[in-house]
């Protein structure tokens, strides 16, 4: 498919190496725990919104979204539509309160520990909870990068799949491993705007390139894709279809690598400029990775089937540019890869570093030692989700979705209540957390009627009762943690 390979392969070396230097940069100022894990809080406005959205989106953006709207066609819409508006409540509702909320929480520096100090219980078993789940899903969603980026080498250069496995891991692992928090989130700045501007360019060139023959080739080639309201085969999508596509919207409240943004912006007032740059950025991305997909059939050679599919954005490049330029625009799938699955592997590693080993195994750990059980997490964390990924047939919009759900229902109404209702308790959180979690790794195994509803709905139900349910069951708590939040926001808001 791509000719003059060593072309192409000059850019991604150059971009390989300029991430590696951030890297290396970042080592030298990360001196505690802090540092690694949330960049002591020192994130501006265009860093906390590009990285926040570049960690979103991942290889999805630039792979699963165009190949589901390559075979789907405008069904494909729902989703984004979903991810769009969730984007923008997270933002609107979540982000404040939450860089708030952790820093009154004994300054709170993982979700663990913020949940943890903000019902202000003795006993570890929230935080344990929670880190375990983070663990369970991390590996699936890592996994669905490392399949991304395998998918990436294998296509342009032409790798088996194992080797193409393996160099990305590498590349990923590299500089995660040395500059933490503040690596990753300036490497996904970066990242997010290379995204950016690569799925903007390609389906223009792709409208140029096939003119009026986009949308007759799309008929052509199912005129069903052409109808939001069914699906590829002519069915109607009905309610729970179009409600479990847009559900992906929900999954935004209780992601980690997201969160985790809100929670490292240096400062609260910050937030509202940061969220209208992170709009623009994803309403344009979205709808251009649809147009990707959509417009693929005015230009394609021969038609991709539901196995390749997701390497649309790739054959389109090899069609329509030469082979240097496509070194810059593949380079962009790369940043996607990367941008997500450093993220999660930093939290991750948060989990075990600092919420299992620091807190419950070793306590009198100093903050060096923490960074360096953090880094060699990193490389566990890695090698696991690599086993995961050996298969060359995953999905990644499968592999992502299957995660995006068990974070939205295992951690998401958890932060709402938490942020908004001063009811809630320990207990509460810590069955909600069971509940939500426990929902989407059962539903997944079933299928059938009820059953094909994405597991993220009735995932995040069932937390949001249990924790209804017992935390009215249980003892009042006390009120400080809202009470200060309530202080501290009158006196930014005079």
């Amino acid at each position: 498919m791509f000719q003059d390979t060593w072309y192409i392969a000059i850019p991604f070396i150059g971009y390989i190496l300029f991430m590696l230097g951030i890297g290396v940069y970042q080592y030298r100022r990360t001196k505690n725990i802090d540092d690694y894990i949330l960049g002591s809080r020192g994130l501006g406005r265009w860093v906390a919104s590009l990285s926040a959205q570049a960690s979103d989106m991942s290889g999805w953006l630039l792979l699963g979204l165009p190949g589901y709207a390559y075979l789907a066609g405008l069904e494909a819409g729902w989703i984004a539509l979903g991810l769009l508006i969730g984007t923008y409540l997270n933002w609107r509702f979540v982000a404040y309160r939450l860089r708030l909320f952790t820093e009154i929480a004994g300054n709170a520096i993982t979700l663990p520990d913020y949940f943890e100090n903000r019902f202000a219980v003795r006993s570890r078993r929230l935080r344990v909870i929670a880190a375990l789940f983070i663990l369970i899903f991390f590996l699936i969603y890592t996994a669905s990068g490392f399949v991304a980026g395998a998918k990436l080498f294998s296509t342009v250069f032409g790798l088996p799949y194992i080797l193409a496995l393996g160099i990305g891991i590498f590349v990923i692992i590299s500089y995660t491993f040395l500059g933490g928090f503040l690596a990753v989130c300036w490497t996904d700045f970066f990242q997010g705007i290379i995204m950016f501007l690569a799925i903007l360019i390609v389906p223009i060139l792709a409208l140029r390139e096939g003119g009026g023959m986009v949308w007759s080739q799309l008929r052509d080639f199912n005129p069903h894709t052409l109808n939001p309201f069914t699906n590829a085969s002519g069915d109607s999508l009905g309610f729970f279809g179009i409600l479990s596509l847009m559900a992906w919207g929900l999954g935004y409240f209780g992601q980690p690598h997201i969160l985790a943004r809100f929670m490292a912006i240096k400062r609260p007032d910050h937030i509202p400029y940061a969220r209208r740059i992170a709009m623009i950025w994803v309403m344009l991305s979205l709808t251009a990775a649809l147009f990707v997909g959509l417009t693929a059939h005015g230009v394609l050679l021969e038609n991709l089937d539901a196995s390749t599919s997701e390497t649309v954005f790739m054959v389109l490049v090899g069609q329509l540019v030469t082979p240097l330029l496509a070194g810059f625009l593949l380079a962009a799938v790369l940043a996607a890869i990367m941008s997500t699955a450093d993220s999660q592997l930093l939290v991750a590693s948060s989990a075990i570093a600092e919420d299992l080993y620091g807190k419950l195994f070793r306590k009198q750990a100093s903050q060096s030692e923490l960074v360096w059980i953090s880094r060699f997490a990193v490389i566990g964390i890695a090698i696991i989700a690599g086993g995961i990924a050996l298969n060359p047939e995953s999905s990644v919009l499968s592999l992502v979705a299957y995660a995006w759900a068990g974070f939205g229902a295992t951690f998401g109404p958890l932060i709402l209540f938490s942020l908004f209702w001063k009811r809630m308790t320990e207990k509460g959180a810590f069955f909600g957390i069971i509940g939500g979690g426990l929902t989407v790794l059962i539903w997944k195994q079933l299928s059938g009627g009820l059953f094909d509803l994405y597991e993220i709905v009735p995932g995040f139900l069932i937390s949001c009762i249990l924790i209804i349910i017992c935390s009215l069951a249980d003892k009042p708590p006390a009120q400080s943690v809202h009470s200060q939040f309530d202080r501290m926001h009158d006196a930014l808001h005079p």
